[in-house]
């Protein structure tokens, strides 16, 4: 666990946020319902099945598998311009406590680890700086199946570009293999295994690639967000249950904001809110590494698209907009002052059964800008029970 909190990117402390967090009506009267009762929408393997896979369940932990960490910020630069990359096997909490439609899990992930840190879903976020090219090595001596690494964005050799069937280059179980990235296109980017894409995508083998480019200054509140919608009719599958799952008939019922869904998603560790200052510029990356679109909607604030696909967008062509729609493995950077009344306010999904825990509204892909200001009510006390916040 790092000891910094909120969306990746942010750099608040834990214990600045349990002192501003101490301070009970809750977030299911922000979105304009009530409180489901405990475990009300819990259901079984075989009532998922039954239902065409529409309702998430929760699961043992089939294989005793390693549970994963929310993503860290990798800086690829202070460590030699070099980074190793493995697939570790992972059991993935999405939202796990009773309530609000939970408990959600994927009983199985295969999950993205940089060095010695902690497996993740979505995988570390990769930072460098431009010029500052890579060395990424896909460390798969102690895999269990073939992967490769394929990054978006940037202008690479061909062998390098990650993909089996036209580079020839798959890196099989008890191998590895080094691909040269070049940081020669600043922007946000993505990374995901390309071996059998549509499988391993959904297995959680994805993540952000950022190039900052020369000169580039942060913003007083930055943050990475990956969007992704799951069937995880795979993930027990690839957990040995006897579940029938085919690409075919992918019926998502799963919807994440950095691998989470609400409530869990406003847990301040393992969870992604935007939590800002009166005043505070703030920048948010985003990327959709699903197969869907995804229109991301602000509540009470209204932001500019500053780039596109790593392209800044010229300040004549911005304007000022408050619904985002993101189309698979597209990347946008969006700016906008806090500047509403200190409060709390949603950042979810416009289609709203993709803000919804099978049968149980809100949930999925639900997150909020948070002022610090407002962390000491009653209501972001509930909301904290929600999400499972001890402080």
């Amino acid at each position: 666990m790092t000891d910094n909190i909120g969306a990746p990117g942010t750099d608040m402390s834990r214990r600045e946020f349990a002192k501003a967090a101490a301070g009970t009506t809750g977030f299911m009267a922000l979105s304009g319902c009530q409180a489901a009762p405990s475990g009300s929408e819990g259901v079984t393997v075989s009532e998922v099945e039954s239902q065409g896979g529409s309702t998430p369940a929760q699961t043992a932990n089939p294989a005793d598998l390693p549970k994963t960490s929310p993503p860290e910020v990798v800086n690829v630069d202070e460590q030699g311009n070099q980074v190793t990359l493995r697939s570790v096997p992972s059991y993935h909490e999405v939202h796990p406590l009773e309530n609000m439609g939970g408990p959600v899990d994927l009983p199985a992930t295969w999950a993205f680890q940089a060095d010695d840190r902690e497996p993740s879903v979505p995988g570390p976020i990769l930072r460098t700086t431009e010029g500052e090219d890579m060395e990424v090595t896909l460390d798969n001596t102690d895999g269990k199946r073939p992967h490769t690494v394929h990054f978006h964005g940037v202008s690479k050799n061909w062998e390098d570009d990650g993909v089996p069937t036209t580079t020839g280059i798959t890196v099989p179980p008890g191998e590895s293999h080094t691909y040269e990235i070049p940081a020669n296109v600043p922007g946000t980017h993505l990374y995901h295994c390309h071996y059998q894409t549509h499988r391993h995508i959904d297995m959680g083998m994805y993540g952000f690639f950022r190039v900052d480019p020369e000169g580039y200054e942060e913003a007083d509140v930055e943050t990475f967000m990956t969007l992704k919608e799951w069937d995880n009719r795979l993930n027990k599958q690839m957990a040995g249950m006897d579940v029938d799952y085919s690409p075919r008939d992918r019926n998502p019922n799963v919807f994440t904001i950095n691998g989470k869904s609400a409530p869990r998603t406003l847990h301040p560790e393992d969870g992604s809110p935007v939590i800002v200052e009166q005043g505070d510029t703030v920048r948010i990356h985003f990327a959709n590494n699903g197969y869907m679109m995804h229109p991301m909607h602000t509540h009470n604030h209204r932001f500019e698209v500053v780039e596109k696909d790593g392209s800044p967008i010229p300040e004549a062509a911005r304007y000022k907009e408050d619904v985002l729609n993101i189309a698979p493995a597209e990347r946008k950077t969006v700016e906008f002052e806090a500047d509403a009344d200190p409060g709390i306010y949603l950042m979810h999904c416009h289609k709203v059964f993709h803000a919804m825990n099978g049968n149980s509204y809100p949930g999925g892909m639900v997150g909020g800008i948070v002022y610090k200001e407002a962390m000491d009510t009653d209501i972001f006390s509930q909301l904290m029970e929600y999400a499972g916040y001890e402080g």
